[in-house]
């Protein structure tokens, strides 16, 4: 292996929200408590990343930075069009500190207050928070739980799309946090009820490099080449690469109105302009030479999950967890155990290991947790272990 990912790479005094701050997620987490919620990696940076943050270090100079050249838009086309096949012209590339503030221009600039924005629970808690932040109206097309393999509900999702005040949907591909990496089949039918209802769709696309071996992502936006304007991609490195602090997002938008609409908003009236000058090298450098990189992570975390699942079969055989298709997300249903929800952060506080409960995703996550395995094996294991001794200790006092 090239890279120590199986080392620990001590977090302290770097500001770290994962580690460091786990109180402004749970006040009462308690000290020497294993963080395994924030979808944040513990493995380090690739070696060319590290190498080109060094090198602009050393030009000492940390001015006002644009990300629009011709190696930047190299770097990240050139990775649309080797993992996925998907050509992007540059030109259509708009910057954002982030997917979820990207959320809420584009439900700004494309929504009015009151009109419905359909997302899919459980699914990823801001895409609820961002719609009622704008004063938009949630329209919930739940998932469809089978035995903990999810699937949509297209009857609902034609009902719902059918509503003249219904614009837009949020939708979430792979899915954070049950993890399904959409198949053609599933995508094909999704955007077929959207655009014909004319629906926009925003496709939240921030783990899509991170799937299961022999699994694929369809960029939904390649199925609908003809109506890639009602189509908008957000994309990041900060999943695939560990550089969430590095505040840089990639948004397409093919319709040259929104663009521009976009603009006048976003980089004028908010400002919002340019990534820094950091943010812009190490995604450069991700792009073009990080993939050696993320093979190993894909390899390291399909071992991560292997062993989850094996380890739930062994000592919590109540447990029902599907395996991932994407994501770092295990997300696991504890409800046949019987536990209230406050049981079961009681019994999570109690093991000194910090995820997020599955009501934070929606109703439909009761019962659920969400733990990420994007960590050594070693704290994996030390997490299962402790929440095997507590839910041990909390049956045994209640008699069960």
């Amino acid at each position: 292996m090239v890279y120590d990912l199986y080392k620990f790479v001590d977090r302290t005094g770097t500001n770290s929200i994962k580690w460091e701050f786990m109180k402004m997620f749970d006040p009462e987490v308690a000290e020497g408590t294993i963080p395994m919620w924030v979808a944040d990696m513990d493995f380090p940076c690739a070696g060319p990343i590290l190498k080109a943050l060094h090198q602009r270090v050393e030009r000492r100079i940390f001015g006002y930075s644009t990300y629009r050249t011709a190696e930047y838009f190299r770097a990240v086309c050139g990775w649309y069009q080797h993992r996925f096949n998907w050509y992007v012209n540059s030109a259509d590339i708009v910057y954002s500190p982030g997917v979820v503030p990207a959320l809420a221009y584009l439900l700004d600039i494309l929504t009015k207050p009151g009109e419905g924005v359909i997302i899919q629970r459980p699914v990823y808690a801001p895409f609820s928070d961002v719609i009622k932040s704008r004063g938009r109206t949630i329209v919930n097309n739940a998932l469809i739980n089978r035995s903990g393999y999810y699937e949509m509900d297209f009857a609902d999702l034609e009902k719902k799309a059918a509503d003249p005040n219904v614009k837009v949907m949020l939708f979430c591909s792979p899915h954070n946090p049950v993890g399904r990496v959409w198949k053609e089949g599933e995508l094909r039918r999704l955007g077929q009820i959207c655009l014909r209802n004319n629906l926009i769709i925003i496709s939240d696309e921030i783990h899509y490099d991170l799937v299961r071996r022999g699994t694929k992502h369809i960029p939904l936006v390649t199925l609908f080449p003809d109506r890639k304007k009602r189509i908008i991609t957000a994309t990041a490195p900060s999943k695939t690469f560990n550089m969430a602090g590095m505040h840089l997002s990639n948004i397409i938008i093919h319709d040259a109105g929104i663009r521009q609409k976009w603009r006048k908003y976003v980089s004028g009236q908010l400002r919002i302009t340019t990534p820094d000058p950091l943010s812009i090298v190490a995604t450069q450098a991700a792009y073009y030479l990080g993939e050696d990189w993320l093979e190993e992570v894909i390899a390291y975390l399909d071992a991560n999950l292997l062993f989850l699942e094996t380890f739930l079969k062994k000592h919590l055989p109540k447990a029902n967890y599907t395996p991932l298709e994407g994501t770092y997300l295990a997300w696991i249903d504890f409800s046949a155990y019987g536990y209230t929800q406050d049981e079961l952060k009681k019994i999570f506080r109690e093991a000194k290991v910090l995820v997020e409960e599955g009501t934070i995703f929606g109703d439909e996550g009761a019962g659920f947790v969400r733990i990420n395995v994007a960590c050594p094996l070693d704290i994996l294991k030390e997490a299962l272990e402790r929440i095997v001794g507590a839910i041990t200790l909390y049956s045994s006092g209640k008699g069960a």
